[in-house]
Order: C-alpha cells, then structure tokens, then sequence
C-alpha cells in the first residue's frame, strides 16, 4: 500500500489489534492469563482460587477479543513482505487451533453457561442478532459471566 491515507489506516488498524490485546488482557485476569496468580499461590503453599466464567465489556461482543487483536495486528500493515506474511499466516494458524484447544477446555470447565454463550457470541468477529418472522430481534439477555481466559 502507497496511498497515504490508506497507510495511515492500516497503522491505526495495526495499533488499535495491539490495544485491543492489551485491554482483552486485563478484562479478564491479566495475572491468571500469564501464570502470576498460580505462580504466587504456588509460593504461598496453597492453590489458586477458581476460576469463574464472566463477559466483561468486549467478551459480550466476540468471545476471543484477545485473539482478533492478535490477528488485526498480525495482518494490519502496509508493507506485506514474504516474510511477514509467512508470520501472519504462521501465527493466524497457531491461534485458530489454540482457539480449538481452548473453547474445548472451557466447555468442559463451565459446562451449560459456556456452550449457550458460544451459541449467541461470535468467535472473532461480532455476530448480527438474529432477527424473528415478525421483525422482533431476539434479544436474550446477556448474563453476568466472567471469562477466565485468553483469548
């Protein structure tokens, strides 16, 4: 890409996958997420406390806010050489199979309320609300959960 304009769009977009992996971080428990919290209570000579399943702000939207982040970083560049892109495609794999891995962790963690929040909530991308015959939206209310981890 040449255009300035459009460069200066795909750095904004590189910059916002970026933020967004920062923020998606410590919506959820940014110390649980990179191993500090077992780490410490490990220390301490005890466990860590449970995990409980919750959708802070971005996690009501896509259930991986974290990993989109990655992904609009990873391909958010004006400048896309053979090496770079062996990277972004390299890593975009990595994170669909670590996806994979992980949604079948949380299902087995949390069971019901994970499985109907995967049925409403788009994996890395917003999904439209599916309208009824008679134009209502269907407008199942979000729960208050928590989502314990990365992605």
């Amino acid at each position: 890409v040449e255009s300035g304009p459009a460069v200066m769009l795909l750095w904004g977009l590189f910059g916002l996958g970026w933020l967004i992996v920062a923020v998606s971080s410590f919506l959820i428990n940014h110390f649980e997420l990179f191993g500090l919290q077992q780490a410490f209570a490990a220390l301490r000579g005890g466990q860590p406390a449970a995990s409980e399943f919750r959708t802070p702000l971005l996690y009501r939207c896509v259930r991986h806010p974290l990993y989109a982040g990655l992904m609009l970083g990873f391909w958010s560049v004006p400048v896309m050489t053979a090496g770079r892109l062996l990277f972004a495609a390299g890593l975009s794999a990595y994170v669909l199979i670590g996806i994979a891995f992980e949604e079948r962790d949380l299902l087995r963690l949390f069971g019901e309320r994970y499985g109907a929040y995967r049925q409403r909530v788009g994996m890395l991308l917003p999904r439209l609300r599916t309208f009824h015959p008679a134009g209502r939206r269907d407008a199942r209310p979000a729960t208050p959960h928590t989502h314990r981890t990365g992605g």
